[in-house]
This record gives structure tokens, sequence and C-alpha cells, in this order.
């Protein structure tokens, strides 16, 4: 399936205003030692830089391109599965493998970023030109957690605007009636306001544990997070239903 140009831009600004992103990145080089992490969109046909951290100068900025074919994310995309690379020197599956070999990286590391739907929308990946240590529970547990807040993040925005429009919708639907307009708005604000500030509650809280480097508070916060994800989207597609049987024309 092809995606556009606006399309792709619309994914790495989406990603840009992920205010949580360059802490990750920050914390995965210092927990790791590796000198270049970023999280990069990759599609059927191309390889996009969201954000990236370079203390090692391999070149890459946001908007950057690699030749999809010429990267291991082309094999992550396919298996959705991670990859980690301690030695690229000592791995038997990599040491002939093209990739490490033209970009020079002796430690690689790259987990899938996947929505909620199952789509695949890119990876969260660091490498260094000297070996490190990163097939280690803490390690994985770590880059799954980031994964999946990525995921999170990119799966808020999306109700947020789903709920824009929703709200646009039916006070659309009841512009023609002032009274039924204004219970309309008081019931829709309060029935989503609660969880999205314990959404944003838990959010400061996750960046905080990161800051603190508690990767167990972390992954607990981001469950909380998506769960709590979950019922926000079951809040927005219930709104409608609600509104309309709590929000009745005056006899």
């Amino acid at each position: 399936m092809s995606i556009s140009n606006t399309d792709l831009a619309q994914d790495i600004q989406r990603i840009q205003q992920i205010p949580i992103i360059p802490t990750l990145l920050d914390v995965i080089c210092a927990t790791t030692g590796m000198g270049f992490a970023a999280v990069a969109r990759v599609t059927d046909t191309r390889w996009i830089t969201c954000m990236a951290r370079d203390d090692i100068q391999f070149g890459l900025v946001t908007g950057s391109e690699l030749p999809l074919v010429t990267t291991i994310c082309n094999e992550i995309k396919a298996s959705h599965e991670a990859v980690i690379i301690d030695n690229v020197k000592e791995s038997q599956q990599f040491y002939r493998h093209h990739t490490p070999a033209l970009y020079g990286f002796q430690s690689y590391i790259s987990f899938p970023i996947l929505l909620k739907n199952g789509e695949f929308f890119g990876t969260l990946c660091a490498i260094d030109p000297s070996p490190a240590d990163l097939n280690n529970p803490k390690i994985r547990g770590l880059f799954t957690a980031f994964a999946d807040l990525i995921s999170f993040h990119l799966q808020q925005t999306d109700l947020l605007e789903q709920s824009s429009q929703s709200l646009s919708i039916l006070s659309q639907q009841l512009i023609t009636s002032h009274d039924e307009n204004r219970q309309y708005h008081h019931l829709s604000y309060h029935t989503l306001q609660e969880p999205l500030r314990k959404l944003s509650l838990f959010s400061s809280l996750l960046m905080q544990s990161l800051e603190r480097k508690d990767l167990e508070e972390a992954k607990a916060l981001a469950i909380k997070i998506d769960s709590g994800a979950q019922r926000f989207s079951s809040l927005i597609k219930d709104l409608p239903e609600v509104v309309s049987i709590k929000v009745k024309p005056q006899n």
C-alpha cells in the first residue's frame, strides 16, 4: 500500500509533537552507552528519520532517509520482531550482513513500533561503532516499554482528532437548539475531562520516572497509560449515544 508524501510528513510531525521523545532517546544512549538513537518511520518503500540523537556524527537528522533495502529495519518490518546485536564480529547471523558493513557499526538494537490496531509504524533503534551489552532483560524491557509508549502517544493523537471531529459533528446537529447545545457541551466536557486529566498526570509521572531511570515504575505507568487510552477511546465511541440519550428536546 502506497503512502503519500503528505501522510509521511504528518507522521513525522506527529512524532515531533510528542514531548517525551527526546528524553527517551537520551535515556537510551545513557543506558546503553550507544552514540546514536532514533525513531524511524518505515514503509514498504522508505526509511525516514522522525527524530534522532546523534553523538557519533552518523549524519541523520529529522527527514533524512536511508535506502530501505540497506537497513535491518526492512527485515523487522516483515517479521515484527526486534533485532539485537551486541557485537557484529561475533554474530553468526550478522557478521557478513551488508548493513553493518555499509554503515560501520558493531552494536545495533531495533524494536518495532506497532500501533494499537496492529499496523507497523516504524522502529525505535540505536547503533554504535563499538560493541555494547544489549541482549539482556534490562535493555529489552527498556526498549519494549519505550516502543509501547510511543505507540500510545500516536494513538492518543488519533483519539484527540477523533474526539474533535465527533464534537464538531454533534455540535452541528444540536446547533438549532441553544439549550440542547449548552447541555451537550457540558456533558461532553465533563465526560472527557477526567480521563484526559489522568492521562496527563500519568504521562508527567512517567517522564519523571524516566529521568530517574526507574524502569520498573516507568513500565507500570506505561501500562496505566495504555489502559487509560483504551478507556478514553471507549468514551469517545460511546459519546454520541450518551448525548442522544441525555440531551433531549424540551417539550
